[in-house]
């Protein structure tokens, strides 16, 4: 093993890669993991197919609306679609999600409408949607601060003595690969070691902290941080729904019997801009982008179908043309949203009247009153 010279340590790039979690290879093939099994039926197969054609279709939609000015701003999944779904599908009806910015997938699997997420981009809504409604909290624009709210909310749930029990619910906290610099994540790594709290932290590893590659920020595989601070982490094939629905699912309920908490890193690719106001041309080659697509998560779920006859071109029309008319739909529904009126700036703030809030509201009732027509 080569030796770095600046540090007198082995030099990190010459370790051996990690393993990676996967069963469904970029061909698709199926491949079996001792620790993660997995029995799909045909028809659960054609469901995830389902979710990952739709999902992107109204991804590339909200991409279109904000190019032509119809949004203000868009966060792409396009790449990370199997990462979203594989664990967006593990989730069960007492789990509480906590995303970033970038988890319309998982808010897709959680029954939240997606006009909800194009009414937040629009700035039309304050907020977006009710948390408590789908167990999906709101997005969250300040980079890594949802991991310790959700690593409170753990702690709460594990104060409530649910876990182990029916009712039990565990928390997953999703984050970027850029995110884990941040002292919010660490800290909430040291909160949820320390106290085992029923906490699943889903890291994307997209490659990219919007200009920023991978080793730029870490010299280690980001999964091996989890040991440092004392609970077990993984790294899985984030381009493979499978393994990312196997993986996470065993990870939540270690969560909910109360063995605490796992960090989950998925190994993926942002195929598309950072947002739409990033140009990933001007630091990442097109080589690197084209390697990626071989790995497409929706080409391999579809040659795993082919492969096994578990569908027909019939399907794939059936799948093609329900995508296009959500989109459309979509579409439709956004160019409708009406523009909040001045005075709704102070909805959902507190869910009871609040002194000083009232006393904010009337005034600013009365500024804008003081802009009407006097009659004369």
């Amino acid at each position: 093993m080569a030796i770095d010279s600046a540090r007198g340590a082995p030099d990190v790039r010459e370790l051996a890669e990690p393993e990676l979690v996967q069963l469904l290879t970029p061909e698709g093939e199926r491949v079996e993991h001792p620790d993660y099994p997995l029995d799909l039926t045909p028809e659960q197969v054609r469901g995830l197919y389902r979710d990952l054609v739709i999902v992107r279709r109204i991804d590339l939609e909200a991409v279109a609306l904000t190019r032509q000015g119809e949004l203000g701003i868009w966060a792409s999944l396009l790449g990370q679609e199997a990462a979203q779904i594989g664990s967006g599908r593990a989730l069960g009806d007492h789990d509480m999600v906590f995303p970033t910015y970038r988890e319309h997938g998982v808010a897709w699997c959680r029954d939240v409408d997606p006009l909800k997420l194009i009414g937040l981009f629009r700035g039309v809504s304050n907020g977006g949607w009710d948390p408590a409604e789908h167990n999906f909290h709101l997005y969250t624009i300040v980079i890594g601060s949802q991991t310790l709210h959700a690593t409170g909310y753990a702690m709460g749930v594990q104060r409530d003595g649910v876990l182990g029990t029916p009712n039990a619910g565990a928390v997953i906290a999703y984050f970027g690969d850029g995110a884990t610099s941040q002292g919010d994540v660490n800290e909430s790594f040291v909160f949820a070691s320390v106290f085992n709290a029923p906490i699943v932290f889903f890291c994307q590893n997209n490659q990219w902290a919007i200009s920023e590659p991978l080793e730029k920020q870490s010299r280690i595989p980001l999964y091996r941080r989890a040991q440092g601070y004392g609970f077990p982490g993984l790294r899985v094939d984030g381009n493979d729904v499978f393994a990312c629905l196997a993986v996470t699912r065993k990870a939540l309920e270690a969560a909910r019997t109360g063995q605490g908490p796992t960090l989950i890193e998925a190994y993926t690719y942002r195929m598309g801009a950072h947002t739409t106001t990033d140009d990933p041309t001007r630091y990442r080659l097109k080589a690197e982008e084209e390697a990626w697509k071989l790995k497409d998560p929706i080409e391999r779920v579809k040659a795993y179908l082919v492969r096994g006859d578990m569908a027909d071109a019939a399907f794939f029309d059936e799948i093609d043309a329900e995508a296009k008319q959500v989109a459309a739909d979509l579409r439709k529904a956004c160019l409708a949203m009406p523009d909040p009126g001045p005075m709704d700036i102070f909805a959902d703030v507190y869910a009871d009247a609040h002194p000083l809030m009232t006393e904010e509201q009337e005034q600013f009732a009365a500024y804008l009153a003081s802009f009407e027509e006097v009659p004369s």
